[in-house]
């Protein structure tokens, strides 16, 4: 019959008892995601502990598709440290080496400028406008850790939505159909 057919007959054999089971199990699989999602986001006091480098921008350090995992400690930031940092009127969080920091002697506040190790400017042209330098609130996280390649999972189902909805669709028919 096939894996289709299979998974509609499937379906129409299952009981009310047994939809409401798997239902409730994809319910506590989801909120034990992002119970962790936030566990982690205390533990690393980054509002996204783990990100995706999206851009060549970084390489040889890290390469498209890596995925990063953030600490935002109150340690101070030095210059050659790898920051992932949000522009203001931006979605996507950047990744980038610190090549200047300055640290301000009335205050704790700090100014720091970035750039890409792949890049040959500094980042004063990503920054908003007027922009010359970031500061703290800028900083999501400083990259204390790395998995190669992993991210392109994510790339490539940004890229191409289809794939997105196509494995989300399956994924949920494969949790409906299943007896367990």
């Amino acid at each position: 019959m096939g894996f289709i057919g299979d998974s509609i007959a499937s379906l129409k054999s299952i009981k009310v008892r047994q939809a409401l089971e798997q239902a409730i199990t994809l319910g506590m699989i989801v909120s034990s995601a992002l119970i962790l999602w936030k566990f982690l986001m205390c533990v690393t006091g980054s509002e996204s502990p783990v990100v995706v480098v999206l851009s060549e921008s970084m390489e040889p350090a890290f390469q498209r598709g890596d995925i990063l995992f953030l600490r935002m400690g109150e340690d101070p930031i030095r210059a050659g440290e790898i920051v992932v940092f949000n522009i203001d009127r931006r979605e996507i969080p950047i990744v980038h080496r610190v090549i200047k920091v300055h640290e301000r002697n009335d205050t704790a506040d700090i100014d720091v400028l970035t750039k890409g190790d792949n890049n040959d400017q500094d980042d004063r042209v990503l920054y908003a406008p007027g922009q010359q330098w970031l500061q703290r609130q800028h900083i999501m996280g400083r990259a204390i850790g790395f998995l190669p390649y992993v991210g392109y999972v994510t790339i490539i189902m940004t890229e191409n939505p289809i794939i997105k909805y196509v494995l989300i669709g399956a994924l949920g028919l494969l949790a409906l159909t299943s007896k367990d």
